[in-house]
């Protein structure tokens, strides 16, 4: 039997069918509709599951049907959406049991949900951009959920400006790409570009492109929405992983052919994506509330992501988004349970705080660490590209952090050795993750270019500034206490005010008011 149809394309009717069906029941305990709703949801993985194993069975076969793309990438990214999905529509039936329009919610949740699956399952760029106008709408709604919130009123018109901003720069790269290349679907205009080449034309449809990104990845500066959704149900914030938060990079990926051909696009991402990923973490780590917290770590993986995709390491992008998808789906929904946790544990003792000449040696350690593992894995998988080799110097990096804390002079034995497994653990990992990947999904995706100067120049100035963070931060405990770090510790607890002055911009503190 011929591959025709994937069932995973038939996902999406299964959840507005219970989407209808909650919808018809908006009040207070609305019956079995928590129920139906998750057997939808659990419907979709079920078909998410069935495509897969379809693929398999036909050796990794495509289908393509009505705008629909079954790939290795697509299936992935299908199958994560909708695990998600349902755990956190498990999650959902006694979280909100009780609740004012709760029939409401769980509808709205799957509307959601069905047209994420219709996004990272398009192979068209016309159905990414009305998927994603979609998926916008919806989640508009529930971020208003507690209507009366007028922190939930900013972070919903935050949100609306920069998602429905990136819907436009889609709409119009849709428009350009298909005036210039006489197609939409992503395939065929990645192949036509590279025969005819971009132009002018098509070099402007890819920054249009890149532009919906970045606006759709909650990139610096215009990232305040997300750091402000933690008005809405925990459900809706766990949701925001399952291909919405990082819809940026999965609409990079799909366009991964297009994208590349453009060195100056390519290079933006870097600059964005490094520079969004720094500023994230440095926030991060001034925040005491848990979810604020998850919310500013998931600014900086998404920088992140986006750096990996200027630097053209497209398999390990998606290996990026799929882990980082089920982590911080878990950390939100377990983040009640983190702080009793927390609240818990005896008060820790002193804690070692390592010299410069430890964090010296660590990093020297870390490093040579790393250079041992890149060798070996060389030898015996292929040569690595210079952007994979960069990548993980910047990771390894975060390893001679840990290194640091096992050398110090007050470290005991225990904690010495337990870092130093750690940091082969992590070089160890990291490549063959690597290899992992690629092997999975680098058939269908472009290999990492050739860099050229520009290239040669942002890799090693991203290597640099990665390094000098974490340097910074290793030593942080020895200039922690002089008076100048507490001024900057309430900058960057305040992101810096770049939402303030986002607040200012949209007409200070007026909150949007649900439809």
């Amino acid at each position: 039997m011929p591959f025709d149809l994937s069932l995973s394309f038939i996902g999406p009717i299964f959840l507005l069918i219970g989407a209808g069906a909650a919808f018809a029941s908006p009040g207070r305990r609305p019956g079995n509709v928590p129920r139906l709703a998750e057997l939808a949801a659990l419907g979709a993985l079920a078909l998410a599951v069935v495509g897969v194993v379809q693929a398999l069975a036909f050796g990794n076969a495509e289908t393509s049907v009505l705008g629909l793309h079954a790939s290795p990438v697509s299936l992935t990214l299908g199958l994560l959406v909708a695990f998600i999905g349902w755990v956190v529509m498990r999650y959902s039936r006694t979280y909100l049991d009780g609740e004012a329009n709760e029939g409401a919610f769980h509808g709205l949740m799957l509307a959601t949900l069905a047209a994420v699956l219709v996004f990272v399952q398009a192979a068209n760029i016309w159905l990414m951009m009305l998927a994603t106008i979609a998926v916008g709408l919806c989640l508009r709604r529930l971020l208003l959920f507690y209507p009366d919130r007028p922190e939930a009123g900013r972070a919903a018109t935050k949100f609306a400006l920069a998602w429905h901003g990136g819907d436009a720069a889609l709409l119009l790269a849709a428009v350009v790409l298909s005036a210039r290349f006489q197609t939409g679907d992503l395939t065929e205009l990645a192949s036509r570009a590279t025969e005819d080449g971009l132009g002018g034309t098509g070099s402007v449809g890819v920054a249009l492109i890149l532009l919906a990104a970045v606006l759709k990845t909650a990139a610096f500066p215009l990232h305040g929405w997300l750091t402000e959704v933690m008005e809405a149900p925990t459900p809706v914030s766990a949701l925001l992983h399952a291909g919405i938060i990082n819809s940026g990079g999965v609409l990079l990926i799909g366009a991964a052919a297009l994208v590349q051909l453009s060195p100056a696009a390519m290079a933006a991402l870097v600059m964005i994506g490094g520079l969004t990923a720094l500023f994230g973490a440095a926030v991060m780590l001034t925040q005491s509330a848990v979810k604020t917290s998850l919310a500013w770590s998931t600014v900086s993986q998404m920088g992140f992501l986006l750096l990996q995709c200027g630097l053209g390491l497209w398999a390990l992008a998606l290996l990026h988004i799929v882990a980082h998808s089920l982590y911080k789906a878990h950390a939100f929904l377990s983040s009640g349970g983190a702080v009793a946790a927390v609240s818990s544990i005896r008060r820790p003792g002193p804690v070692a705080v390592p010299s410069l000449g430890a964090v010296l040696k660590s990093f020297g350690l870390a490093l040579l660490l790393y250079g041992a593992i890149a060798t070996a894995f060389t030898l015996l998988v292929g040569p690595k590209s210079a952007q994979a080799l960069a990548l993980g110097a910047i990771l390894i990096f975060g390893v001679a952090y840990l290194v640091a804390q096992g050398l110090a002079d007050l470290a005991p034995a225990a904690l010495t050795k337990r870092t130093a497994l750690a940091s082969l653990a992590a070089a160890i990992g990291y490549f063959t993750f690597q290899a992992v990947a690629e092997a999975i999904w680098g058939p269908g995706l472009p290999p990492a270019p050739v860099p050229g100067a520009l290239e040669w120049a942002l890799i090693v100035l991203t290597v640099l500034s990665f390094g000098l963070v974490a340097f910074a931060q290793a030593l942080f405990p020895l200039w922690s206490h002089h008076p100048a770090t507490a001024g900057l510790r309430v900058h960057l607890a305040n992101g810096l005010y770049l939402n303030a002055l986002l607040d200012r911009w949209i007409g200070g503190f007026r909150s949007a008011k649900s439809s």
